[in-house]
C-alpha cells in the first residue's frame, strides 16, 4: 500500500509560505518504516482540487491532505472532496460539539463562519486535533489535515499509529551506493538496464555533480535499493560494471 500526499494553499504555490510538510510527512513516515511514493501541489482552485481527488479516491493510495480544511473563502478542500465522492457536505454532530467546545474555552462565540469547520462530507470520520479540538477528517483511506504544522504533524502521528501500525516496517528498502568517476550517465545507462532487468524489484539511481569551478569536474552518486535479501548481489552487479566500463570507484 503506497503513501502519497497533497499539499494545498496557493500561498505555496505563489512563494508567499515555504512548504514544510513534504519533509516532515517524509521524517515521520520514515520513522515507521513506511516510504512515500508521491507528492503534489495544488492551488486553492476547487475544480483543479475536484479533478485531483477524484483521481486519488479511485485509487488504493493511502492519501494525506494538508491545508484547506477552514472556513474562510479560500478554503475549498471540504467541498472538493464531497463533491469528489459525489456526497453532500453536512454537519458533523461530533466535530459541531468539539468546535463549540473549543470556542467556549477561549470565550468566543460559536458563528455560523466558525460552524462550517464542522460540515464535513457526508460518511466522514474525525481525525483529533490536539491543538485545538478542531478536527480534520477521513474519507476512507483519504485523511484531511490542516495547513498549521503545529495541528497537522501529531495529527498525522496519530493517524499513522492508530490505523496503519501493521503497516509499519513495509516501506523499508535496503541501499547500496557508491561515487564513480570516469563516467558519464549516457556510458551507464545499458549497464543500469542491466541491473533492473537481472535483479527483478531492484531499482538503480544515479544522480551526477558537476562542479564546474573544479574544471568541470563531474562525478555520479550511483547506487541500487530494494529488497535486503537482493541489494548485495544486485550492488556487486554493478560495482563489477562500473569497473568494466573503466570508470573509478571513489567509495
Amino acid at each position: 500500500m503506497a503513501f502519497g500526499i497533497f499539499v494545498i494553499g496557493d500561498e505555496i504555490l505563489s512563494g508567499r509560505r515555504q512548504d514544510k510538510h513534504f519533509a516532515k510527512a517524509l521524517e515521520i513516515l520514515h520513522a515507521r518504516g513506511l516510504a512515500l511514493a508521491w507528492a503534489s501541489y495544488l492551488g486553492d482552485e476547487r475544480p483543479r482540487l475536484v479533478r485531483a481527488l477524484r483521481d486519488s479516491l479511485a485509487g488504493d493510495d493511502v492519501v494525506i491532505s494538508f491545508g484547506g480544511i477552514g472556513a474562510t473563502p479560500d478554503d475549498h478542500t471540504r467541498q472538493a472532496a464531497a463533491e469528489a465522492l459525489g456526497v453532500p457536505l453536512v454537519e458533523h454532530p461530533e466535530a459541531q460539539a468539539l468546535i463549540a467546545a473549543h470556542m467556549a474555552s477561549i470565550g468566543q462565540p460559536v458563528t455560523p463562519e466558525r460552524r462550517r469547520m464542522g460540515e464535513l462530507p457526508r460518511g466522514a470520520e474525525l481525525i483529533p486535533n490536539p491543538y485545538n479540538r478542531i478536527p480534520g477528517f477521513s474519507l476512507g483511506r483519504h485523511h484531511f489535515l490542516p495547513g498549521f504544522p503545529i495541528m497537522a504533524w501529531p495529527m498525522l502521528e496519530w493517524l499513522l499509529d492508530t490505523h496503519y501500525r501493521d503497516l509499519f516496517g513495509s516501506g523499508t528498502e535496503a541501499a547500496r551506493g557508491m561515487v564513480v568517476t570516469g563516467l558519464n550517465e549516457g556510458m551507464l545507462t545499458p549497464l543500469l538496464d542491466a541491473v533492473e532487468r537481472e535483479f527483478p524489484g531492484v531499482r538503480t539511481w544515479s544522480l551526477p555533480r558537476i562542479e564546474p569551478e573544479i574544471s568541470f569536474h563531474y562525478e555520479i552518486d550511483l547506487g541500487v535499493k530494494g529488497p535486503e535479501g537482493l541489494i548485495d548481489t544486485a550492488f556487486a552487479r554493478l560495482r563489477e560494471g562500473v569497473q568494466a566500463l573503466g570508470g573509478q570507484i571513489k567509495g
